[in-house]
C-alpha cells in the first residue's frame, strides 16, 4: 500500500523514525520489501535522480508497483530523493510519487525559500508532500558533491523562517552527518544540541536526516579482506537514532550502508567461486543478506513491529 510520507510521520513523530532506503535493481527491491516485512515495519522506497537514469524511470516504478502485488501487506511512501525543481515536476505529474524532496539548500536563503515554495504549490495541488533541505551536508551522494570547507548546519532561527514561508511538509536539516562512506574523523558526531533548537522552534514538525549510514566496520573490514580498498571509513552510530527521533526526527535516511552490503556480496561470492558467471547466485544471496540489513537497521530505527498500528490508524 503506497501512502504519503505525511501519514507515516503523524504515527511515528517524537517514539521511532521510518528508514528512508535508496533502491536502483530488482535485487535491492526485494530485499527490501523482504527486509521490512520480516521487521513488520513501514517504511519509504527513495528513488534519486541518478536512480531513474541508471536505466529508465519507468523501469523502477514497474518494479515498485510489482513489489507492491507481490506484497500487500507492506505500506510505505514513494519519495523522490535530491530532486532538482525540474525532476520535482516531472515526478509530481508522473501520478506515481506519494512525496518530492526539493533540494535547493546550495542556494542562498531567498532563492530556496522561492524554489521550494513553487515546487510546494505544484506537489499540494496534486495531493503530494514535499520535503526541503536548509543546511548543507558534506560528502558525496552522486551528483550532490559538497566539500567540508562549505558544509554548514541548519540554523534553528532560518528553519522556522523557512518553514513559515514554504509551507514545506517535512524539513531535512544539517546536524552533523554527512553524505557517503567516510562521514566523520575525531570525535566528531550528531549535533543533538542543535536538533533540539530546531525542534523547540518547530514542535510537532516532521525533521529529516540524512546521510544516515552506520558504515558497519565489519562490512568494511570483510569487503577490504575480498579485496576492497574502503580505508578509513566511518559513519553514525545507530544507536543515536532513537535519540534524533525523541527530538522530532520522523525520517533516517540510509543509503550508503545497502551499498556496503551489496559491495561485501558479490566480493566474496567471486572471491570464493571464480568459476561463476551466472548474476542469480549471488543476486539471490545478496537478496537474503540486503533483507536481514533492512531488519535490524529498522531494531535501531524502533520502526520494527509497528506495521499493525499504521495500518489500523490508515483504515480509521
Amino acid at each position: 500500500m503506497i501512502v504519503t510520507t505525511k501519514q507515516l510521520f503523524e504515527h511515528a513523530y517524537g517514539k521511532y523514525a521510518i528508514g528512508a532506503y535508496n533502491i536502483n535493481n530488482l535485487e535491492q527491491t526485494m530485499g527490501l520489501f523482504r527486509g521490512n516485512l520480516d521487521s513488520q515495519a513501514p517504511f519509504i522506497i527513495q528513488i534519486s535522480k541518478g536512480a531513474r537514469a541508471y536505466t529508465h524511470k519507468l523501469m523502477l516504478e514497474g518494479l515498485i508497483r510489482s513489489a507492491d502485488e507481490v506484497f500487500p501487506n507492506a505500506i510505505f511512501a514513494v519519495h523522490l530523493d535530491h530532486g532538482d525543481e525540474e525532476t520535482c515536476y516531472d515526478c509530481i505529474e508522473s501520478g506515481f510519487y506519494s512525496s518530492v524532496m526539493i533540494d535547493a539548500s546550495h542556494e542562498d536563503f531567498e532563492t530556496n525559500v522561492a524554489i521550494t515554495k513553487r515546487v510546494v504549490e505544484a506537489a499540494h495541488a496534486k495531493g503530494i508532500v514535499v520535503e526541503a533541505e536548509l543546511g548543507q551536508l558534506g560528502g558525496v551522494e552522486e551528483h550532490v558533491k559538497v566539500d567540508e570547507a562549505n558544509a554548514k548546519l541548519t540554523d534553528p532561527d532560518q528553519a522556522r523562517k523557512f518553514v513559515e514561508l514554504t509551507g514545506c511538509d517535512s524539513l531535512a536539516c544539517a546536524i552533523g552527518t554527512s553524505h557517503g562512506a567516510f562521514k566523520f574523523t575525531g570525535t566528531q558526531g550528531l549535533r543533538f544540541d542543535v536538533l533540539a533548537e530546531i525542534q523547540s522552534r518547530l514542535p510537532g514538525f516532521p525533521l529529516v536526516m540524512h546521510g544516515s549510514s552506520s558504515v558497519p566496520q565489519e562490512e568494511v573490514a570483510r569487503i577490504n579482506a575480498a579485496g576492497g580498498n574502503l580505508k578509513g571509513a566511518k559513519g553514525v552510530d545507530a544507536t543515536q537514532f532513537r535519540r534524533a527521533a525523541e527530538l522530532g526526527v520522523t525520517k533516517i535516511n540510509i543509503d550508503t550502508d545497502g551499498r556496503l552490503v551489496w559491495t561485501r556480496v558479490h566480493r566474496e561470492h567471486f572471491l570464493e567461486h571464480p568459476e561463476n558467471f551466472d548474476l542469480r547466485p549471488v543476486g539471490k544471496i545478496f537478496m537474503t543478506e540486503y533483507a536481514k540489513f533492512i531488519a535490524e537497521k529498522n531494531e535501531f530505527l524502533g520502526s520494527a513491529g509497528q506495521l499493525e498500528a499504521v495500518r489500523q490508524v490508515l483504515e480509521g
